[in-house]
Order: structure tokens, then sequence, then C-alpha cells
């Protein structure tokens, strides 16, 4: 089973060659963010002709989740219990659903703008309500396979991202989002990918400006955090840079998790 989560940065302008790639890939499961898109207008067919199931949330313009599965699609739950609002709209930044047996969700936590924004506090507490719920998760089922999938708008190390001064002062490594991150892990929760890296300085995420790619120039803010009855199933994982260099891509590339 192969489990992928990608920010795709708009899926109408990308539906084609997203569904090639996962098809091509052998994705079973895909959780996609920033679809930027209504529901009105998703590209369902694309993935139905391609053999997958698809649910999806968004608003259109930014934000917005889904996920595409050809082996299930149950049991789907739109934004978790406790889920924070920002300036009274419950933005669509969480979907899960029960893909043969596992818990995927797909997550696209706030940017946080700048440190002191009321973005950025939002962001933090976004973070904690996630958290607490994600540990109530496993109290009630130790035994669950949960995929905690998407952008996380965090760099948990200074490995994570490409020069650790150029982001003095800015989000994604703050004292206090790297805290809220490492949370996840103090709840059971791992990344699940990282052992499998070979290089410390290998990202998912590549601004387009600057010549950031070409330069890798990047952060390293796309995860699959695992529970541990999931984590235990995973064998092998991998960042596909192919994905982000080939035309019109997203400026971020999918991770793909491999399971027994």
């Amino acid at each position: 089973m192969r489990i992928a989560s990608w920010n795709v940065n708009s899926i109408r302008a990308r539906s084609e060659s997203i569904v090639a790639w996962a098809h091509d890939s052998g994705i079973d499961v895909l959780a996609m963010q920033e679809t930027k898109c209504t529901d009105d207008g998703f590209p369902v067919m694309s993935f139905l002709a391609a053999g997958y199931d698809v649910a999806f949330t968004g608003s259109g313009g930014y934000n917005g989740v889904a996920i595409a599965s050809r082996v299930g699609l149950d049991e789907v739950e739109y934004g978790f219990e406790g889920q924070p609002a920002f300036d009274g709209e419950l933005e669509a930044r969480a979907l899960s659903a029960v893909c043969d047996g596992v818990r995927v969700w797909s997550l696209y936590v706030p940017n946080g703008r700048a440190p002191g924004d009321p973005h950025f506090a939002y962001k933090l507490e976004w973070l904690a309500a996630l958290r607490d719920r994600a540990a109530l998760w496993l109290a009630h089922d130790p035994a669950a396979q949960i995929a905690l999938a998407g952008d996380w708008n965090v760099a948990p190390t200074d490995d994570d991202v490409w020069d650790a001064a150029e982001f003095v002062g800015k989000t994604h490594v703050t004292e206090e989002e790297r805290a809220a991150f490492a949370a996840f892990a103090d709840a059971g929760y791992a990344d699940a990918a990282r052992p499998f890296l070979d290089e410390k300085k290998t990202f998912t995420f590549w601004d387009y400006q600057q010549l950031r790619f070409p330069r890798n120039q990047g952060m390293r803010i796309d995860f699959l955090l695992c529970s541990p009855a999931l984590g235990d199933r995973v064998f092998g994982a991998s960042i596909d840079k192919a994905a982000r260099k080939a035309p019109g891509a997203s400026d971020h590339a999918p991770v793909v998790l491999e399971l027994h």
C-alpha cells in the first residue's frame, strides 16, 4: 500500500497531471492540500476515470483539502472536533476518511503569516487543538492506524531549511511552532519518512521565486505523522522531486510512504 501527501497548489490547474502522477506512481491513497477549489468546481471525473474515489472540501481561492483513494473511502469526516475558526470562519483545512483500515487525514495547517500576527496565534491554537484531538484518538484506541498527512507549515529543525539564517524572525521555524509540532511526537505520532531519507537537507517545498528549486533552497514542511500501529507497517519513504520539476508543477513535491 502506498500513501502520499501533496500540497497541489490548485487542483483545477493541475488535475490531469496530479491524477496521472498518482496512477503512474502506484499511489493507493493521496492526501491533497491547498486545492483552491469550491466543492462544485472540483474535478471529480478526472479521479473517477483513473479508478479513485475522492472526498473534498473547499471554499475556492485558498485553502481546501481532498483525499483520493482506490482502496476504499469510508467514514468521511470534515474537520475535527474542536477545530478553531479564524475571524469566525471554520476554514477548509482538515478532512479524513478510512482507506483500507487506515484513518487518513489531509491537513493544511495555517501559515501563520508572521510572528505576532493574529494568524500566527491562530496557527498555534489550531495545532494545539489538533494535537489534543489526535492524542484522544490514540487514548481511545492505541491500536488505531492513523496518518496525519499534510502541509504542516513548520520546519521542525534547522536541517529542514536550506539556510537557518534566512529564516530568523520569520514563521515556520520559531520555537513556538517547533514545540507545537514536537507535541505530536509526545502524543505518539512519528515522522514516518525521516528514517528513510538519506540526506538531512531533503526538502518538500521550494518557492517559485529566485530559482529556489534549481538551487535546492527549500524547506521540509510536508509530513505524514503515523500512529504506532501504522508506523510499524512503514518500510520505505521518498520525496518525489521529479514531480516538482514538471512543467507548471506545484511548488511542493509529494511525500510517499510504503506500507507492508
